[in-house]
Order: C-alpha cells, then structure tokens, then sequence
C-alpha cells in the first residue's frame, strides 16, 4: 500500500527525516510514534504531498507522490492535527465543498456525504454551524473529510488530542472501525491509545526508524526475560529450590515476605517466548506448598517507547524494517496543506 524509500528531509543543516524506509500492508492500522522532533510530522506530510522531500520516494498504491500527485493523492485520506476546518460552513457545506476538491460530483456528492456522516455519526449535526460544534465533533467532520471518496490510505495525526475520555473512547472505536476497509496512520502521543488500537506500530527516533512490529512482538523484542513474582507459604520446604527446577526457568530470586507465616516473595526469570505460569504453580502444589499471589511482569508500551527512544539508545535493528542511526539533530517543523485537493 505504501512504500517508502530512502526518504530524507533537511531543513537547513537538520535532518528531520534521515535514510528513512518503510512498508506499510493493505488494511490494517498503524500507530506511528515518535518523541517531539523525531520527524513524524514531517513524514506525513511528505507522505500526503504537502511538503516535498530532499531525496527518496514515496509510493502510495504504485503512485508516486512526486511523479504522480493527483493519482496519488486519490488514494489518501488526511486529518492533520489541527483539522482544516471552516468555521462558518456547516458540516454539510464543507463536506460538500471537499467532495468538490476530491473529484466527486453531481448525485455522488449527496450519498457520500450521507455515508461519511453516518459512518462518524455526524447526520444529527450535518446542518450546524461548525463554528458551534464541540471539539469532538469537530474532530469528526475531520476524519469524515479524510474518509470522503473511499481512499485507501488515511493519515491520522493526533486525532484525540483535546478530547475528554467519553469522545476520545468514541474516535478510538471509529478508528477501529476503519481497519480492514482502510489502511490507517495513526500517530498520536497517547500511548495507551496506540496500543489498543493499532495492529503495528512504528517508532522513529531522530528520523530513523528504530521499530515496527506487533504490541507483542515489540514487547518480546526489548524485553529480555520475563520476571514472574510469587508470594509463596513454602509450609517448610524450599520454595526457591522447587521453582528453580521447573524447565525453563532462567533463575529464581527470594526474599523474605512482608506477610507474616515464613512467607517468600520470589521472583522468577524465564524467556518472553515461554509463558510458565502454570507449571510453576503446579510444582509448588505437588511440593505441598501455597501460591498466595502471582504476577508476571512484561514492559508496557510506555516501557518500551522510552527505551527505543532515550538519547543513548543503541541502534540495533529488533524488526525487519529497521534503520536506525544518532547522525545529526533532527526538527519536527510542520507546513501547512496543499491547495490540490489534499487537506
């Protein structure tokens, strides 16, 4: 669906996106992540052409964004992060007037803004000023101008930002909604968000890319071992001896618990491939002793941003499209939308 190449961004002396190469697959929703300054702007709107690259190519389903902007361009929905909305339009005059940059005409126009609002549950608003509109459904007429015309991609960039809980859990759910229809961008800062929506993600640091893989598959790559803690009743055997011989365990730490009785607190390493909850409890059961808590521990994706992304990283490629260097400072500057219909 999108292939990226090579792609590099200066501005002046600052590379904001550096050697950058990526593939992203039909149908499905990528988070895209980065800290401030690491190019992710940048790259969207190389992506959307809004802003031309210093080297490299973009190709959105076989197009190139340079060679070939307008067939390109068809294939892209885009929300930027500050929704290019006008105020005293309603949802509908805009709605139309987008359709009209888009190429959609005559009685198509009607039946796609009757599909987008529906789809973003706008119809109730379709005839209020914009201007009136509460941000969350500001956000809406955003992403139903992006979805306008069926485009195979759309770009999201901070979707949520502003929102309160009950309408970023609505946008979440009608981001989920675009997958498989869609293949969807999605960069945000809220991590959480990433996490429970998306189906990879991808994290750049410095304009490189430094990971991009499954929530899973990032959590196995950075790691290391599991880290299980127990609060076991030994009932006077050796706790750490019965967990230390079951397969797979790579070692067993103990300390005395808080808990009164001759409790112990263990904490068992093992493979991030392996998942030996049971085993250890059932060999402490046929050793005669109690499990009275258990808690395996792997890294959140906070976890994991924060180490991909710190200053002293290494740049070691953990996925299959990776590219990572610290060359060079980096500028997250943002342009502002095109006049050819991309908005």
């Amino acid at each position: 669906m999108v292939e990226i190449k090579n792609l590099t961004k200066l501005y002046g002396s600052h590379k904001a996106v550096d050697d950058l190469s990526i593939t992203v697959e039909d149908g499905q929703i990528y988070g895209f992540l980065g800290p401030n300054g690491a190019g992710k702007s940048t790259t969207m709107n190389i992506m959307t052409g809004c802003l031309a690259a210093t080297s490299g190519t973009v190709t959105i389903n076989g197009f190139d964004i340079l060679e070939q902007p307008k067939e390109a361009k068809k294939c892209i929905g885009y929300l930027p992060e500050q929704p290019p909305l006008y105020p005293d339009m309603t949802p509908r005059e805009y709605l139309g007037f987008v359709c009209g940059l888009k190429g959609i005409k005559g009685s198509d126009v009607e039946g796609e803004i009757k599909r987008v609002a529906e789809l973003t549950r706008i119809t109730d608003h379709l005839d209020r000023l914009i201007m009136h509109l509460s941000k969350g459904y500001k956000q809406r007429v955003g992403i139903a101008q992006a979805i306008l015309g069926q485009p195979k991609l759309v770009i999201l960039d901070e979707p949520t930002v502003g929102l309160d809980p009950k309408q970023i859990t609505e946008i979440r759910e009608l981001i989920r909604s675009l997958g498989g229809t869609h293949t969807v961008i999605l960069s945000s800062h809220i991590l959480s968000e990433i996490s429970s929506v998306c189906d990879k993600i991808m994290i750049i640091r410095k304009g490189r890319l430094v990971a991009c893989d499954t929530p899973e598959g990032l959590s196995r790559s950075t790691l290391g071992d599991v880290k299980l803690r127990l609060t076991v009743d030994p009932c006077g055997g050796d706790a750490q001896a019965v967990v230390s011989a079951v397969k797979g365990v790579s070692g067993v730490e103990a300390s005395a618990s808080s808990r009164d009785g001759g409790c112990v607190d263990l904490t068992a390493s093992y493979s991030p491939d392996l998942d030996l909850r049971r085993d250890i409890a059932s060999a402490l059961a046929k050793s005669g002793m109690l499990t009275l808590s258990m808690q395996e521990v792997r890294l959140s994706l906070e976890d994991i941003f924060l180490e991909l992304t710190a200053p002293d990283a290494p740049a070691d490629d953990i996925s299959d499209e990776t590219d990572t260097s610290d060359e060079a400072d980096t500028s997250d500057e943002k342009e502002t939308t095109d006049n050819d219909g991309n908005i």
